[in-house]
């Protein structure tokens, strides 16, 4: 029952280290897209103060959650919503920030707008929408890794791909987003961090 995702022990460090700086002390941390539940796990065990809640589209990513949290959870982590970010009514009200891994590029844009959407009705002012993933950038050179990632892909399905980060900042905009930082990150993925106006 529990997935298991290589990436996330190498990328984990690293994006703690951008997630010390900008998540709250306390508070609700909303994860959307949780995949098989490790990032949560180790996430929730390192900032105790935060009520850690995992999130995630697929029964399958539910179930692997549930089984990590049941075998090695923290109390500060809740058990995990089912939430697809392009539902109207999301099953959580309010939170003082969200964070989604690795989602922008294997879901259709419409995801990523209903994310924003999301965002913008649960986080107050100056609260952080933090995203980790590939981009595309139109005054940086794409790594030919990433170029073949994104031809992956898009033959998997139409409608996913690495977007462009100028897509992505007018988007956020609309929705009362401004970026404040981006962070180059290991394997030429970036943590991108926006705040609510």
């Amino acid at each position: 029952m529990k997935q298991h995702a290589p990436a996330t022990a190498r990328n984990r460090e690293p994006l703690a280290a951008i997630l010390d700086q900008e998540l709250p002390r306390s508070g609700l941390l909303l994860e959307i897209a949780s995949g098989s539940g490790e990032h949560a796990i180790y996430f929730a065990g390192r900032y105790p103060g935060l009520e850690w809640q995992p999130s995630d589209p697929s029964r399958e990513a539910l179930a692997s959650i549930a089984a990590w949290r049941a075998d090695e959870g923290t109390p500060n982590l809740r058990a995990p919503l089912y939430l697809d970010t392009q539902m109207r009514d999301w099953p959580i009200s309010r939170a003082d920030a969200i964070l989604c891994i690795n989602m922008v590029h294997i879901s259709a844009w419409e995801a990523t707008e209903g994310l924003f959407a999301g965002g913008q009705a649960l986080l107050a002012s100056g609260a952080p929408l933090v995203l980790y993933g590939p981009y595309l950038e139109a005054d940086v050179e794409t790594a030919p890794t990433n170029l073949a990632f994104d031809e992956n892909l898009k033959a998997r399905n139409a409608q996913w791909g690495l977007r462009q980060l100028s897509s992505l900042d007018s988007l956020a905009e609309s929705r009362g987003f401004a970026r404040t930082r981006r962070i180059e990150m290991p394997a030429n993925n970036l943590t991108l961090v926006y705040r609510k106006a």
